[in-house]
């Protein structure tokens, strides 16, 4: 009898350690930041930020998790240098005072077992607004290729107005409205 009882506390234990959030580091070599805006209505720009870090929270049992990334914005890549020295302008993204952008979750919401969206705080030039990004696809589990690692994959995207975080330079010849995406990779710590 008390092996029996010894052996359900271990698998009581077992489970609800399982069962705990895990936490996962962004692997900034596979996991970007990009944005893009409808220019002069000729074309539609679509730019990154090479550099993005953050940590990612996740309880696969309880369906719950958070997401805490900081984006240097001094990292921004137009593909040409004179423009990203532009973009980093005091009109602009300011990076002088205001060196990095960051995302903090407040909530996720699942339906059945697929993560749908987060809920969160944008933060861009010292200006924080509520944002919520589409899980447009969410995996969790051993990484393909680096088998031993379990790790997660993930995108996501949400618009929001460039106005809304005083970035106002030439609007309205380019849109207010501005496209995110995040495309990340994190591994278990």
């Amino acid at each position: 009898m008390k092996k029996a009882v010894l052996a359900y506390a271990f698998a009581v234990l077992a489970t609800s350690v399982s069962a705990a959030p895990e936490t996962y580091s962004i692997d900034p070599t596979h996991s970007a930041a990009r944005f893009g805006y409808d220019h002069l209505g000729w074309t539609f720009q679509q730019h990154r930020f090479d550099q993005m870090t953050g940590k990612i929270v996740y309880d696969r049992a309880a369906k719950t998790g958070s997401v805490d990334v900081t984006i240097d914005a001094k990292s921004v890549n137009t593909g040409y240098a004179v423009f990203n020295g532009q973009i980093q302008g005091e009109e602009l993204f300011d990076t002088a005072k205001y060196p990095t952008i960051t995302y903090k979750s407040t909530g996720v919401k699942f339906d059945g077992d697929k993560l749908v969206s987060i809920d969160g705080d944008l933060t861009i030039k010292g200006i924080t607004k509520p944002v919520t990004l589409t899980v447009v696809s969410f995996v969790a589990g051993p990484h393909p290729v680096q088998k031993k690692r379990e790790g997660i994959g993930a995108n996501a995207v949400a618009k929001i107005k460039r106005s809304d975080f005083n970035i106002l330079k030439q609007l309205p010849i380019v849109a207010d409205d501005v496209s995110l995406s995040f495309t990340v990779q994190a591994f278990k710590d």
